[in-house]
C-alpha cells in the first residue's frame, strides 16, 4: 500500500551538494563490431524495467543468489532519458542488491557492447543515482561490509525515538488481520521527530517509496513539521544477537488549523513487498489514530490515497464507527427511512447523509475527517440493511444520486451548462458556462451525449457499489 506526496521539493534542493558514488561491475564487452544499430539504422532504445532487476536481501551471503525476493517496481522507465528509454547497450543487464538491514545499494551492470546509434549513449550512473543517492555503493567489497558495519542501524534509530505501541501480528497472509486477537506481540511502532533525524531515516528510505509508489516524490526533510513512523519487528532471539527488523513506514505532517489546533495529515506510507497482506499496514494506520485522538488532533487524512490504502483505512474506521454509540440513532433513522420508502416513485432525489451534528460528533471523537466519514456512512447504511437484497434498489439509487451530485453537480437539474464553441483562441482554453431559464436542459444537450453520461454514470455506481459491497464482508464477521 501507499500513499502519494506531490506537494514537496527534494532535499538536494535545499542541502549542499554531497559526493554520491555510484557502483559498477566489470563490464564484459563482446569481440563482435558489427553492432545491430549499424544493420538496422537508428537506435531504438530499450525499456528500462526488463533491463533491470532489483532484489532485497538481509545478508551478504544472499547476494548474488537466484532465490532472493524480487521488487517489482512501478516503473522505472521515468529515471531514463525524456522518452524513458536506455540508449547505446547491447545486451545490457542490471541487477541491483538492495540491503534491508541498512538500505544501502550496489548495481551490478553489464552489457556485451556500446554503440551510438544516433540518441547518444545513456548515462546510467547519473540514472541510478536518481534513484538511490548516496545509498548506492561504489564497490562490491564495500556493500557487503555494510552488513556487518551498519548491522544496528534500525536499532540505533529505535533506540532514540519514541516507541507509540506494540501489537502482535501473526505475519500469515490476509488482507486484514485482527490484530487484537494474536498471541505474541513481536511488532514495535516507533515515532522519529527532529528535522536531522527525519532527514537521516528518509535518506535511506526514499529509494523504496519512488520504485514502489507510482507518482510518489519526496518529501522536504528540511521542514520540522513533517514526523515519521516505523513498524520494525523484533526477532525471537533470546541472545539478543538479531536487531529488530523494519517492514514499512508512515510519513506524516502536522499543519496548522484555525485557531489554535493542528492537522495531522499522512503523506506516505509503505510496507516493504515482502511484509505486504500481513497486517503490518493497518498496524500503522490504527498506531495514526491513536495518536490523532490521545493528542487531540483537529483530525486525520490522507494525501491521496491508493485504492488498496483506501480499502484498508476504511475498513478499520467502519469498524470503529459500529461501536461509537452517539451516531447510531441518526444512522437506525436513515435506515429505518430507507426501508420504509420506495425512491423509485419520488419526484425529487433522495438523500441519506448524516446530520452535521453527527459529522461533528466523529471527527471530535474518532478524528476522522468528514470526506471520510461520508464514505464510511454509506458502508454503515448497507450493514444496516438486513437482509439487505431486500433494499438493494433503494441502496443503489441513493449511491446514484449522490454520485450524480458529486461528478454532475446539484445545479445541473436547473440548466447550468459547460459547452464548447468555435474560437479564433486556444481550443483548450475556451469555454463558456450559462444557466438557462425557462428552458429544459435537454434542448443543450443531444440525446447521444445524455446516454453517454447515463453510461458513465452507472459505471461509477457499479464501482462504488463493488467498494461498499466488499468493505461489508470484511467488517461483517467482526461486528460481534
Amino acid at each position: 500500500m501507499g500513499a502519494k506526496n506531490q506537494s514537496s521539493a527534494s532535499a538536494s534542493a535545499t542541502e549542499p551538494k554531497k559526493r554520491r558514488r555510484v557502483g559498477f561491475s566489470k563490464i564484459a564487452v563482446s569481440l563482435t563490431t558489427l553492432s545491430l544499430f549499424n544493420r538496422f539504422g537508428a537506435d531504438p532504445g530499450v525499456e528500462a524495467n526488463p533491463c533491470i532487476k532489483i532484489y532485497l536481501v538481509s545478508s551478504k551471503e544472499e547476494v548474488d543468489t537466484p532465490d532472493n525476493y524480487c521488487i517489482q517496481p512501478v516503473d522505472l522507465n521515468h529515471f531514463f532519458e525524456e522518452d524513458g528509454k536506455i540508449y547505446g547497450y547491447q545486451g545490457l543487464k542490471i541487477t541491483v542488491w538492495l540491503s534491508s538491514i541498512s538500505f544501502h545499494a550496489y548495481a551490478d551492470i553489464a552489457f556485451e557492447s556500446t554503440s551510438d546509434g544516433g540518441k547518444g549513449i545513456t548515462d546510467l550512473k547519473s540514472a541510478l543515482q536518481s534513484i538511490f543517492a548516496e545509498n548506492l555503493v561504489e564497490k562490491k567489497e564495500d556493500f557487503l561490509e555494510t552488513f556487518s558495519t551498519e548491522c544496528d542501524y534500525v536499532q540505533s534509530i529505535v533506540l532514540k525515538a519514541e516507541i507509540l505501541q506494540q501489537k502482535a501480528v501473526n505475519g500469515h497472509n490476509s488482507d486484514s488481520i485482527d490484530l487484537s486477537k494474536t498471541d505474541c506481540s513481536d511488532v514495535e511502532v516507533v515515532r522519529v521527530v527532529g528535522t536531522m533525524p527525519v532527514g537521516h531515516l528518509y535518506s535511506r528510505l526514499i529509494p523504496l517509496v519512488l520504485l514502489l509508489v507510482d507518482g510518489s516524490n519526496p518529501i522536504d526533510i528540511t521542514d520540522p513539521g513533517w514526523e515519521i513512523l516505523i513498524i520494525v519487528q523484533k526477532e525471537n532471539d533470546q541472545e539478543g544477537g538479531n536487531p529488530p527488523r523494519l517492514l514499512g513506514f508512515a510519513a506524516t505532517y502536522r499543519f496548522y488549523h484555525y485557531p489554535d489546533g493542528l492537522r495531522l495529515r499522512l503523506g506516505q506510507i509503505l510496507v516493504l513487498p515482502p511484509y505486504q497482506h500481513k497486517g503490518y499496514g493497518r498496524c500503522l494506520l490504527e498506531v495514526l489514530n491513536n495518536v490523532a485522538i490521545s493528542e487531540n488532533i483537529y483530525d486525520l487524512t490522507v494525501e491521496e490515497p491508493l485504492d488498496s490504502l483506501q480499502h484498508v483505512r476504511t475498513c478499520i474506521d467502519v469498524q470503529r464507527l459500529l461501536v461509537f454509540e452517539p451516531i447510531q440513532q441518526a444512522l437506525d433513522s436513515k435506515v429505518l427511512h430507507l426501508k420504509e420508502e420506495n425512491l423509485s416513485k419520488k419526484s425529487q432525489p433522495c438523500h441519506f447523509r448524516p446530520p452535521p451534528s453527527t459529522i461533528e460528533d466523529v471527527r471530535k471523537a474518532l478524528k476522522i475527517n468528514k470526506k471520510q466519514f461520508l464514505q464510511c456512512w454509506e458502508v454503515l447504511i448497507y450493514l444496516g440493511l438486513d437482509p439487505v437484497d431486500k433494499y438493494m434498489e433503494n441502496f443503489r439509487t441513493v449511491i446514484s444520486n449522490r454520485i450524480r451530485d458529486d461528478v454532475i453537480g446539484k445545479d445541473s437539474a436547473a440548466g447550468k451548462r459547460l459547452i464548447e464553441f468555435p474560437t479564433d483562441y486556444d481550443e483548450a482554453m475556451a469555454f463558456a458556462m450559462f444557466r438557462s431559464k425557462n428552458v429544459e436542459a435537454s434542448v443543450f444537450e443531444s440525446e447521444e451525449s445524455q446516454a453517454e453520461q447515463e453510461q458513465q454514470l452507472k459505471q461509477l455506481v457499479d464501482e462504488r457499489m463493488k467498494q461498499i459491497e466488499s468493505i461489508a464482508q470484511k467488517v461483517s464477521p467482526q461486528r460481534s
